[in-house]
């Protein structure tokens, strides 16, 4: 069961990590089909927390990365939201300059982020974490 009116959103490296490693957030991926896009460059921040992150969570790396690898995501380069850079570092520079390109995105898009990370409320851009977005697609 899907929201009618949500359909993407634009996913931040902590719910990514969670959904690879069997937590909530991989609901989102199964049992919707809700638009899942990330940026390039938070796709690279989960793999270089991916291997140690599903250690610790009794996975071998090899299974986390199967896992991860088999999520459809859409990851976009940066010159597609280039153009909003400027704007989300001037929400995020006091807070943590690096979700600029993820806040970008999702302004480009005009889409909401999903992320646990409460930085992103300073973005004019819906914010839901893991178990609000799965509230608003019925699960």
């Amino acid at each position: 069961m899907d929201s009618p009116t949500l359909r993407s959103v634009a996913a931040d490296a902590n719910v990514l990590l969670s959904a690879a490693i069997g937590g909530a957030a991989q609901r989102v991926f199964h049992e919707t089909d809700i638009e899942v896009v990330t940026t390039e460059e938070v796709l690279d921040e989960v793999r270089e927390y991916l291997v140690e992150l599903a250690v610790e969570n009794g996975l071998t790396p090899e299974a986390a990365e199967g896992h991860l690898a088999a999520l459809p995501i859409v990851a976009y380069p940066e010159t597609v939201y280039q153009k909003r850079l400027a704007e989300a570092r001037r929400y995020l520079d006091k807070r943590d300059p690096e979700d600029a390109g993820l806040a970008a995105l999702a302004l480009h898009l005009g889409i909401p982020v999903w992320s646990n990370d409460k930085d992103f409320r300073v973005v004019p851009v819906e914010l839901y974490p893991t178990a609000k977005l799965l509230k608003a697609l019925g699960l």
